[in-house]
């Protein structure tokens, strides 16, 4: 990607909030002496209050945003995953469903239809949703796809106190927390930062603190190896805080987590040695995260390791862990899909074809995404990994 490509016809208001966004991050830059860490850059570029990427309040998802999340490719994920939540509700004896990170509430829509259809609705569905904007979208999702339903769903800004029993579930967020950026060097660990460039920004290399040392420290202790030389990756020392705050909020249930990632000795693989930052503009991926800050996304694929050792120090159980394509075929999937079909015309058929192939294929979705079941107290059955479980793996 390049800034200067005329193809991208960038819309002015959209570079006007990118450039505003870019002063401020060029005048935190000479505050710290130079050069911001990379955690700090990309947690401003996505999350800086009016001008980060999350909240502006432009489109972000679908078709015409920047990338599409499985709620938004087929409602046939979001009906399964309903299901893996209503076994885990009834095995409760009840309780609320609370989603992070709700996107446009299309996951929402058709889970509690599904739900609906199965007689099985929860006592509320809660979404955590800090973005104005964002919650403007999902409140007209539901009203233009599930209207009579709204009753039951309630936002929140906060994490609540008050679902002693519940479902969490979380597409696509962990990803999207800020990470630490390494390079291995003969004299030890070196931090990646972002300094200014000219028009734009560049890397630039600092002194690792005695946190990111320790962290790589512990990764390569994982792996009984040294990262080679000149090794860039990315490490996310956010993780424990985060999950420890949402699981004193969990009393008493499951928390499912979907996302892209690999366990830790796949996610430090020799060859994956320039890391996994990923970057989203109009449906392209790419590695620049410096590419009009604000106006991309800018992710990391998550260690599923490292999900599993900050929940166990939380005092949560790791309840499974697999591929999305097996876990949502425990789950029900085949079912979901059998349902669409019925009375379906033949292109109908052919679409609902396609995107079971899309969500669970391994070349596809399959295999990228994992799903992660953390739990307290939940002695229940967990259907969507009856096909697989890799908790070995991790």
């Amino acid at each position: 990607m390049t800034r200067d490509n005329p193809a991208l016809d960038l819309d002015p208001a959209a570079l006007a909030i990118s450039h505003r966004l870019s002063q401020r991050l060029r005048t935190a830059m000479d505050e710290a002496g130079g050069a911001l860490t990379f955690e700090a850059f990309m947690d401003r570029a996505l999350y800086e209050p009016g001008l980060g990427y999350y909240r502006a309040g432009a489109a972000r998802f679908g078709a015409g945003g920047d990338f599409a999340t499985a709620p938004e490719l087929s409602a046939l994920f979001s009906r399964t995953l309903a299901r893996q939540a209503a076994e885990i509700l009834d095995h409760l004896g009840g309780g609320d469903v609370i989603e992070l990170g709700p996107g446009t509430g299309r996951l929402a829509a058709a889970a509690l239809a599904e739900l609906e259809h199965l007689g099985r609705l929860p006592r509320r569905w809660r979404m955590l949703e800090v973005s104005a904007a964002l919650r403007q979208e999902q409140e007209q999702t539901l009203a233009d796809l599930v209207p009579h339903l709204l009753e039951r769903v309630e936002w929140l800004e906060t994490l609540p106190t008050d679902s002693p029993r519940a479902v969490w579930v979380a597409n696509e967020v962990l990803d999207a927390l800020p990470v630490r950026r390494f390079v291995k060097r003969g004299d030890g660990i070196r931090e990646l930062g972002v300094q200014p460039d000219g028009d734009g920004f560049a890397w630039s290399e600092q002194p690792a603190d005695t946190e990111l040392q320790r962290a790589v420290a512990a990764i390569e202790a994982r792996l009984d190896a040294p990262l080679p030389e000149g090794y860039v990756s990315e490490v996310c020392t956010r993780l424990q805080p985060f999950l420890r705050g949402l699981s004193e909020a969990l009393p008493h249930g499951v928390m499912l987590w979907l996302d892209y990632g690999y366990p830790r000795r796949e996610y430090y693989l020799a060859e994956r040695h320039r890391g996994t930052l990923l970057c989203h503009f109009r449906h392209r991926a790419h590695d620049d995260p410096f590419f009009h800050p604000g106006l991309q996304d800018i992710t990391a694929f998550v260690d599923f390791t490292a999900v599993a050792d900050a929940a166990l120090d939380c005092g949560l159980e790791i309840l499974g862990y697999a591929p999305q394509g097996p876990f949502l075929m425990g789950a029900g999937l085949a079912q979901v899909a059998e349902s669409a079909i019925d009375g379906a015309d033949a292109a109908g058929q052919v679409a609902v074809s396609n995107e079971v192939q899309r969500i669970t294929h391994p070349g596809d979705m399959g295999e990228r995404f994992k799903v992660m079941a953390l739990g307290r107290g939940y002695h229940g059955p967990l259907s969507g990994f009856t096909l697989a479980d890799r908790r070995a793996t991790l």
